[in-house]
C-alpha cells in the first residue's frame, strides 16, 4: 500500500502532517535504514521499516480522541524545553501518543482537542475545510458596531489581512464587555492581536467550540474521551466519513 511518508507518520500518531514534514526535512526520519529528507516521499506502509530518531514507527489500530478544558497558564504543546507547564501535565498516560489540534495561547483557556488521528488533525487545521472555532472574549472598553464591523471584514496582521470573522456582544458589565467570536483561521494569538490592534485590552479568552465539538460543562482542567457521535460529526465536516 503506497502512502506519503508524512501521512503515514500522522496516521501513526507521531505528529501532525506539518510537524512530520519538519521532521523529514531535518533528516530525523529513515526508511529501511536510509535517511529520507525529501518531502512527498512515497513508502509502502505494509512492507517498509520506518524510524524516527532511531525508533521504529508502527501504524495504530485504534485512535484516541480527547477533549480538554485547558486552564490559563499551560502551553498547548507536547513538550517544553524550558520545563513550563503543558497540557500534557493534565492528562494521564494514553495508550497511544496524542497531540493537540491547533493552538490556544498560554493565557487563554477552554476547548483543546487532542488525538492520535493525524489525518483528522491535519484536516481540522487546514484552511480549505473552513472549520469554525468559537470563543468567549472579554474586552475593555466596549467596542462599537463600527469597530466590530471592521474586525469582521479583516484587518492587517503580519502583512496579511485576517479572514472574515463574526462577533456578537453578549453582555456588558463593570468587568468588561463579553463577546462571542467566530473564526475560521488559526493564526498565533490572532484574536487577541485583532482587538489589541484596535486599542482594546483582552481581559479573558475562552474557546468554547471547535467545528461541531462543544466544550459544554467540562470543568477547568478536566478531560474526557469523545463519544462515537462526536467523532463521526468531526470526520463528516472534513469529509473523512
Amino acid at each position: 500500500m503506497k502512502i506519503r511518508l508524512n501521512k503515514y507518520l500522522a496516521l501513526a500518531g507521531v505528529a501532525s502532517r506539518r510537524e512530520a514534514d519538519r521532521m523529514i526535512s531535518e533528516g530525523r526520519v529513515s526508511v529501511n535504514g536510509e535517511t529520507v529528507d525529501v518531502l512527498g516521499t512515497q513508502i509502502d506502509g505494509e512492507k517498509d521499516r520506518i524510524e524516527v530518531d532511531g525508533k521504529g514507527v508502527k501504524q495504530l489500530k485504534s485512535e484516541v480522541y480527547v477533549m480538554l478544558n485547558k486552564p490559563p497558564g499551560y502551553l498547548v504543546t507536547a513538550k517544553d524545553p524550558f520545563q513550563r507547564p503543558t497540557i500534557m501535565d493534565l492528562l494521564p498516560k494514553m495508550k497511544n501518543r496524542v497531540f493537540p489540534v491547533g493552538r490556544l495561547d498560554f493565557d487563554s483557556e477552554g476547548l483543546v482537542l487532542l488525538t492520535s488521528d493525524g489525518e483528522l488533525a491535519y484536516r481540522l487545521m487546514h484552511p480549505s475545510f473552513q472549520v469554525a472555532k468559537e470563543y468567549r472574549v472579554r474586552v475593555n472598553p466596549k467596542p462599537d458596531s463600527s469597530t466590530l464591523a471592521t474586525l469582521e471584514r479583516g484587518i492587517p496582521l503580519d502583512g496579511k489581512k485576517t479572514a472574515p470573522a463574526k462577533f456578537r456582544i453578549l453582555a456588558t458589565t463593570v468587568k468588561g464587555t463579553l463577546l462571542l467570536a467566530r473564526l475560521h483561521e488559526g493564526k498565533k494569538r490572532e484574536l487577541r492581536r485583532m482587538f489589541e490592534y484596535k486599542g482594546f485590552n483582552v481581559l479573558a479568552l475562552k474557546r468554547v467550540k471547535l467545528g461541531s465539538l462543544q466544550l459544554g460543562h467540562l470543568k477547568k482542567g478536566e478531560w474526557r474521551h469523545l463519544s462515537r457521535e462526536e467523532i463521526a460529526r468531526l470526520k463528516k465536516k472534513v469529509r473523512l466519513d
